[in-house]
């Protein structure tokens, strides 16, 4: 993991859950965080639970529904530690029903923050890896878009659209920009609670209650996939719980 140390890493939707976990696994790794999130409270200890275990941490609040918000992220850790290594694109949301339940309000804001939200996040570090000749984009993404269920077509569609940009920028790429997509299954966190529908949001928690993963094992992904030589890239990673169907 040497090749972690010292690289400078942002990371959106740090205050709970993934976003959290993958921030504290890399400051141990020796890693700089960079945490953006709107809940501040929550963030902040993060960071100081960071700096506690002798890590380095800022956190810049964030809403990735507001490009500006995500251009204040890459110039926060550009102008506090004098480069960006990574951008960590975790941020997501999920609301879950049938397609002619016609949910139009949780289809904005799933594509507002799962799709234009990781847009915005890949807009904003661009040019500045660019600049530097290197840089690495990480989007957390879903299994839900590699099975196909009811309940889940427009959350998945938006999973799927991240996909589909993340291979184009691939094949764009000179090789000095890398980027890796990251599926998770069934987690161990809050996402759950913000979904409307109540069915949904019981089936969701009860999968999470027999089989999720703690969040730690899609901060390892996250690792793995950073501490690789900067001539290796690591494409596609789905990492679900092995009881996960």
């Amino acid at each position: 993991m040497q090749n972690i140390k010292g690289k400078v890493i942002a990371i959106t939707g740090a205050s709970s859950g993934m976003g959290k976990a993958i921030a504290v696994e890399l400051a141990k790794e020796g890693a700089t965080v960079v945490l953006g999130a709107r809940r501040a409270e929550q963030s902040q200890q993060v960071v100081e639970e960071i700096k506690n275990k002798d890590g380095e941490a800022i956190f810049v609040p964030i809403d990735v529904k507001n490009k500006a918000d995500l251009v204040g992220l890459v110039n926060a850790a550009v102008q506090h530690y004098g480069k960006l290594d990574v951008i960590v694109n975790n941020a997501g949301v999920s609301q879950l029903s049938r397609i002619d339940d016609l949910d139009v309000d949780g289809w904005e804001e799933m594509i507002d923050i799962n799709l234009k939200g990781v847009l915005y996040g890949m807009a904003a570090a661009i040019p500045v890896f660019k600049e530097q000749g290197s840089g690495h984009i990480v989007n957390i993404i879903s299994t839900a878009g590699i099975k196909i269920v009811p309940m889940q077509g427009v959350y998945a569609g938006t999973k799927n659209a991240i996909r589909t940009i993340g291979e184009a920028f691939r094949q764009e790429s000179d090789g000095n920009l890398r980027i890796t997509g990251i599926s998770p299954g069934f987690v161990k966190t809050d996402f759950a609670n913000g979904i409307k529908n109540e069915q949904m949001k019981s089936a969701i928690q009860n999968g999470m209650e027999q089989m999720a993963m703690d969040p730690v094992a899609i901060a390892n992904a996250v690792i793995y996939a950073v501490s690789q030589p900067d001539d290796v890239e690591i494409g596609d990673v789905v990492i679900r719980p092995s009881k996960q169907n």
